[in-house]
């Protein structure tokens, strides 16, 4: 038996037509959403992306400044006075030079200072040794000085100017200070800088200056860790000895007082030198006869001797 052909052969035909055509059509794109993924709660942190371009580092990675070789001077340790200025006073705030102050006061040089400072327009600059500077000489070497080599040992650590930090290499050596001469063997104080550094040399001791204790207009104060001891008072220079006194003759003994003229001085002298001539004399005289007397007998004894032989 046959079937007919094309009875369900057309819709079949249609189907695979419209799935063809709808395969072969492109697929739409994906909408995307307009608002940004929320990140995780425990999501890492990103590294920061290095800069393009060194020019401009971040803030975080500047270098550090670049200290300079030589630290400079400690900061004042004594803030500007308010009303009078007494230099004992800063030194007890400061701590640390007791000695100092003693001396100050027994050789009366802390009034001196405090009325020059309050009462006139002077200023000093005065180097402070430590009491450990003063443990470090041997003992009893303050103890053994005269009151005026106190004093005189306290005055080679002051200069009658105000002399700041950046003043020192201008100085021109030997320095002068309050205790005067300054000629070799007395008190020269030189001073030499090497950047921030400044080096104190008296001939005994050589020094650098510490920090700055105070300073204002009118007054420096800086630390020193040595004793300045001056040459004058340490190694004296051998005094020279006096010249001999002439001897005193009899004729020098004799004074104008003797004659109301002058002139009974001249006679005394001619009268003494007489009297020395005929002791002279005299003294020839006694020798020729002592002579005489030996060669007597003598020539006595030689005539006998002749005459006996003649006979």
């Amino acid at each position: 038996m046959m079937t007919k052909p094309g009875v369900f052969s057309l819709p079949i035909l249609l189907f695979l037509f419209h799935v063809i055509n709808t395969l072969a059509q492109p697929t739409a794109a994906p909408v995307q959403s307009t608002a940004a993924p929320t990140p995780p709660a425990n999501a890492p942190a990103k590294p920061a992306k290095a800069p393009s371009s060194p020019a401009t580092p971040p803030a975080s990675l500047a270098k550090p400044p670049i200290q300079s070789a030589r630290a400079p001077a400690q900061s004042v340790q004594v803030p500007v006075q308010k009303g009078s200025m007494d230099v004992t006073k800063i030194l007890a705030k400061a701590h640390g030079y007791t000695v100092f102050i003693r001396l100050l006061k027994s050789t009366g040089l802390a009034a001196q200072l405090y009325g020059q400072l309050n009462n006139s327009n002077n200023g000093f600059t005065i180097f402070a040794p430590t009491d450990s500077a003063f443990s470090n000489l041997k003992p009893g070497t303050i103890n053994s000085l005269s009151d005026l080599q106190k004093t005189q040992l306290i005055q080679f650590h002051i200069l009658n100017s105000v002399i700041g930090l950046s003043n020192f290499q201008t100085l021109s050596n030997p320095v002068p200070t309050e205790a005067g001469d300054t000629s070799a063997g007395e008190f020269p104080l030189n001073v030499t800088t090497a950047g921030n550094q400044v080096n104190i040399s008296t001939g005994l001791v050589n020094t650098t200056m510490g920090g700055t204790i105070y300073l204002d207009n009118h007054l420096a104060i800086y630390r020193v860790d040595s004793v300045l001891l001056p040459l004058d008072i340490f190694s004296p220079k051998p005094k020279k000895a006096a010249a001999p006194k002439p001897a005193l003759t009899e004729s020098n003994t004799t004074t104008a007082a003797d004659s109301p003229s002058g002139g009974g001085g001249g006679a005394t002298a001619s009268s003494s030198t007489t009297d020395t001539d005929a002791a002279k004399v005299n003294e020839s005289g006694a020798v020729t006869q002592s002579t005489n007397k030996i060669l007597l007998p003598i020539g006595i004894a030689v005539v006998a001797f002749f005459v006996a032989k003649g006979t």
